[in-house]
């Protein structure tokens, strides 16, 4: 049987999401785009990859912090390109506070949009992966899945929850030719940090600049940050045949972080 492969990253806009979903259609890959943009720019974006790649993606709308909204995601996606043997789960936000003061809301959104829609998403993909007998599922995690930072409860919680579900997918459905692993990125030069950056140069009384370079030193001994496209290359092998024994797997990407 001919495997269809149709590729769903979410948060594919900006950051980590953008440019792994650039380096799956680089390498011949049908993709849906994922974000909270209206419509005008997500085609606009879509039109984008058309010219650079040659094919034109499906852009999607949704807010996945709403379970309904996942539902209808899904759907759309299942009416308009058929059913997802691909699904990157990347959408993601972060916000800091000690446990004490950190906002009840913000601990809710942190868990919906970083942890339970990937359950959401997954649930509704796994399905035609089964059929297919054929299906990757890449969950975007973070170094903050494997360890721990202060003021970073909601997100670490998240992360580490994320490494879990997916090493149980992973065992539920290896005999049917589906993979489920996490890539656990470490600092890397995306909008998610700009205002962990500020802080901390506010607070150090430094440059934006020196603030990075702050921040990477203090946690990791490799001297950069870590190029997005890098993990879209990491995603890329995950999809390969190669990758077919690799499952369960929470794999760091963090510049030695998790090394120390």
């Amino acid at each position: 049987m001919s495997i269809r492969k149709l590729a769903l990253v979410t948060g594919s806009t900006s950051g980590i999401g953008l440019e792994v979903a650039r380096v799956l259609a680089a390498n011949g890959l049908n993709l849906v785009l994922h974000g909270l943009e209206d419509t005008a720019a997500g085609e606009k974006l879509a039109e984008e990859f058309e010219q650079a790649y040659g094919r034109r993606p499906l852009y999607c709308q949704a807010d996945l912090s709403q379970p309904e909204q996942i539902d209808q995601l899904m759907q759309t996606i299942e009416d308009k390109a058929g059913s997802p043997t691909i699904l990157v789960n990347n959408a993601g936000i972060q916000h800091t506070s000690p446990t004490e003061s950190f906002p009840a809301n913000m601990w809710d959104k942190v868990i919906a949009i970083n942890l339970s829609a990937a359950f959401h998403t997954s649930r509704l993909a796994l399905p035609g992966m089964q059929a297919q007998g054929w299906g990757r599922i890449i969950n975007i995690s973070s170094v903050h899945g494997l360890v721990a930072s202060v003021n970073k409860s909601a997100y670490c919680a998240a992360k580490h929850g994320l490494v879990g579900f997916t090493k149980v997918m992973a065992l539920e459905n290896a005999a049917q030719g589906i993979t489920a692993n996490c890539i656990c990125p470490g600092w890397v030069d995306t909008p998610l940090l700009v205002e962990q950056f500020k802080a901390y140069a506010q607070d150090n009384n430094t440059s934006f600049e020196e603030a990075k370079q702050g921040l990477i030193s203090a946690k990791t001994p490799y001297p950069d940050f870590v190029a997005p496209s890098e993990i879209g290359e990491m995603a890329l092998f995950l999809c390969s045949d190669a990758a077919r024994a690799i499952n369960g797997t929470a794999l760091p990407i963090d510049g030695g972080w998790t090394a120390q």
